[in-house]
């Protein structure tokens, strides 16, 4: 390990030279001036790491060579200071070490589909919206509807919104999968606990020579806005299905008043979908579609439980559990998001054998 930082800085300390040298290439500099900057970090814990194995080193020489006790103590006391530091600002080095996921700082589509149980699905999925547009506000980022099929009584079907923050993908990309409702229906005259499901999928935004879509791929259908209950909502066709033809995803929007604005939206989403599918295949985790991402929406696929009997909401892939269901609603979650960030950063660790 000690050769690989030695070789991130030397590289650090070639950067610096080049730098110097870039002359009138702004182009050049400013590559170079980003890399510097972005490798800077690592460099300096690298530098406190090494400093620490020297003092360490120093003091279990004097240690074993000392013979006046107090010296001695002292070197001892040095040593159990300096252990524990090391290894934490090892674990900080190794972390900074892997690669970085680069959606990570980008802005999300996320969305949400009523799965098992019909309106009382409907009606989860607008709660999970509340509960993101609420996180939301708390990062300080911005939200913004590009779809949405809502149903009479408040419920969604599905609502397809932008999150608009750097690191927000880092952040969010967590919540995708099914999550579970637990709880007594105000549509359920019997007062009995159903159990109903909705699908989140988290989707990094994706500029548009990232994703290159052929003209001959797409067919484009456009027909009136229909609001809640289907009725039309506007006189002019202003609402687009767009359809992909070679992998068969659908997209429509209505909710813009712009043929044109509808299509700009439709067309943002395409491009998360298809470039999800493509990093999908690239990290070779799974050979299905993005709708593999989400799971089929059944009881039994789950990541996270919410049970308003019991105020508890479980994030069923580590185990953790929180009886504040209120303070989930209102978008309190960082502590599932904090605890899943980890373990995949332990199991990254693992597989990469640092």
């Amino acid at each position: 390990m000690l050769d690989k930082l030695a070789g991130i800085e030397q590289h650090f300390e070639e950067l610096n030279q080049q730098l110097m040298e870039v002359g009138s290439d702004y182009a050049r500099a400013a590559g170079l001036g980003k890399e510097r900057s972005d490798l800077e970090p690592l460099v300096v814990k690298i530098r406190t790491y090494r400093q620490a194995l020297q003092q360490l080193d120093e003091a279990r020489t004097l240690q074993a060579a000392e013979e006046d006790q107090e010296l001695r103590l002292l070197a001892e006391s040095e040593i159990a200071e300096l252990e524990p530091k090391i290894e934490q600002v090892e674990q900080v080095i190794k972390s900074m070490l892997l690669p970085k996921d680069r959606r990570d700082e980008r802005s999300v589509i996320m969305e949400i589909r009523a799965g098992t149980g019909g309106d009382e699905a409907a009606l989860f999925g607008a709660e999970l919206y509340r509960m993101y547009s609420r996180y939301t506000e708390k990062q300080g980022w911005k939200i913004d509807v590009m779809s949405s099929n809502e149903i009479g009584i408040g419920g969604f079907k599905e609502i397809i919104f932008m999150i608009k923050g750097k690191g927000a993908y880092s952040r969010l990309k967590y919540e995708t999968g099914v999550h579970r409702v637990q709880r007594v229906p105000i549509t359920e005259s019997q007062g009995r606990v159903h159990t109903s499901t909705a699908t989140v999928a988290v989707l990094a935004e994706v500029d548009e020579v990232e994703i290159q879509i052929a003209e001959g791929d797409l067919r484009i259908d456009v027909y009136k806005s229909a609001g809640a209950g289907g009725q039309n909502v506007q006189k002019n066709s202003t609402a687009v299905r767009m359809t992909h033809l070679p992998t068969g995803i659908v997209v429509q929007c209505q909710d813009e008043r712009s043929q044109l604005q509808n299509r700009l939206r439709a067309m943002s989403i395409l491009r998360a979908r298809l470039y999800e599918i493509e990093e999908e295949k690239r990290r070779s985790e799974i050979e299905e579609t993005r709708r593999s991402q989400v799971g089929t929406a059944d009881r039994a696929e789950k990541i996270r439980t919410y049970n308003y009997p019991q105020s508890r909401v479980t994030d069923h892939r580590i185990n953790l559990t929180s009886y504040n269901l209120p303070s989930i609603l209102e978008g309190n979650i960082d502590t599932f998001i904090d605890e899943l960030a980890t373990r995949d950063e332990a199991e990254r660790l693992a597989a990469a054998g640092v």
